[in-house]
């Protein structure tokens, strides 16, 4: 009897090693490569009427993951009020 426990132990103490060591490889691997094109920026939405708003985009690569507006920042501009930013940065998107 002192044998078949002493062998069950070993089993479950062996299996354990086996799954850690797989485990933290794939792990590991998974969170760089996910990690790798993730990134944020924020940009200023304004409209027609010059009301303007700060918003945060979370991309994965080329794609828009969220775009969240960040509360407190908006501002509404005068009617002669002219948006001097570059095109550019205007419409930039996640690339």
């Amino acid at each position: 009897m002192d044998k078949l426990i002493t062998i069950i132990v070993m089993l479950i103490i062996a299996s354990l090693i086996l799954i850690v060591v797989f485990a933290q490889n794939t792990f590991t691997g998974s969170t760089i490569v996910d990690l790798e094109n993730h990134y944020s920026f924020t940009k200023a939405i304004c409209n027609e009427t010059h009301y303007c708003e700060d918003y945060e985009f979370v991309c994965q690569g080329p794609k828009t993951i969220s775009k969240t507006p960040i509360s407190g920042s908006a501002v509404q501009f005068n009617g002669n009020w002219e948006d001097y930013r570059d095109t550019k940065i205007i419409n930039k998107e996640c690339e």
